[in-house]
């Protein structure tokens, strides 16, 4: 006897609706910390010159790259962050074009978000991964397993893990200078290094309400939206620009935070007992019916 992957996904989808009917989930309250540090990306003053990379190598002690802070032919390709480099800056053509026809470029500095409520730190099974007080998702390799969870479940696609190394892999991603905000009070070496203060540093809530005044004071210069103060619940690190963000290879993301749904799932299944009894009982009815259809068939096919 055969069960066919839709009548198993069926009967996995009746018993998933029964556990989570009205009365059965727990309500899912937000991890965010009340008013973290953040940083306002301004990408209409970005002019691509890789300062920040330069910044984040120096302090995060990473290995030196293939090709010189100051060469500006890597911007001829997109790049993502990896276990080498935890920032990176792309350059995109949105359309539009200068006094002499020519095309105007927009620069995109990439690195972890750091979200409110971060979808890797929900799929970490260990606590790996946590956000801090003053903004950080932070990560503590004492912890973490190598499961890479994480990876599959951020929505930025941003942690990276050390394959080349066998013996003490770790996920590497940016550490919004952990140490230097906690311990020592200072800024993120990004920021402190940007030479046209493209990059701001802040309380979140202050860099909010910065993002809105410099686009309600100069609306033609900007497009009427803060990439991070809503996609998938917030970020400590948000943008301004003068393109539509989908032109800058920004993702188009919900604002509801990813572990909404998977943790409410998770608790939903498993805060009762009877919830997983349900969901297997539900599994096996199928299992029995689906059986004796079975047989049915193969008994009539006996008598012909």
């Amino acid at each position: 006897m055969t069960v066919s992957r839709r009548t198993f996904l069926g009967a996995l989808g009746a018993a998933g609706a029964a556990a989570v009917a009205p009365g059965n989930a727990e309500a899912w309250e937000s991890k965010a910390p009340p008013d973290p540090y953040g940083c306002l990306v301004d990408m209409t003053r970005c002019v691509g010159c890789r300062k920040c990379e330069q910044a984040c190598n120096e302090v995060n002690h990473l290995p030196e790259p293939e090709a010189r802070f100051d060469d500006l032919t890597v911007l001829d390709g997109k790049r993502r962050p990896d276990d080498k480099a935890f920032t990176v800056v792309n350059r995109y053509y949105p359309g539009k074009m200068d006094d002499r026809d020519r095309p105007v470029p927009v620069y995109v500095k990439v690195q972890c978000m750091h979200c409110q409520d971060p979808a890797c730190a929900s799929a970490c099974i260990t606590g790996a991964l946590t956000k801090k007080a003053n903004g950080a998702v932070h990560y503590d390799v004492n912890k973490c397993i190598g499961c890479r969870y994480c990876m599959a479940a951020c929505p930025f696609e941003i942690p990276a893990y050390e394959y080349h190394d066998p013996i003490t892999p770790r996920v590497r991603k940016c550490t919004f200078c952990f140490e230097r905000i906690e311990k020592e009070g200072g800024k993120p070496g990004c920021a402190s290094i940007c030479p046209v203060e493209a990059i701001t540093f802040g309380r979140r809530s202050e860099l909010v309400k910065q993002a809105h005044e410099r686009i309600g004071g100069n609306p033609s210069r900007y497009v009427d939206h803060v990439y991070g103060e809503r996609e998938v619940g917030g970020t400590s690190w948000m943008y301004v620009s003068g393109v539509p963000f989908e032109r800058a290879g920004f993702q188009t993301l919900p604002e509801a935070p990813m572990p909404k749904a998977t943790e409410t799932i998770q608790h939903s299944l498993f805060s009762y007992l009877w919830s997983p009894l349900v969901l297997f009982g539900a599994l096996g009815a199928v299992m029995r019916v689906t059986s004796r259809k079975g047989g049915e068939g193969e008994e009539g096919g006996h008598e012909s």
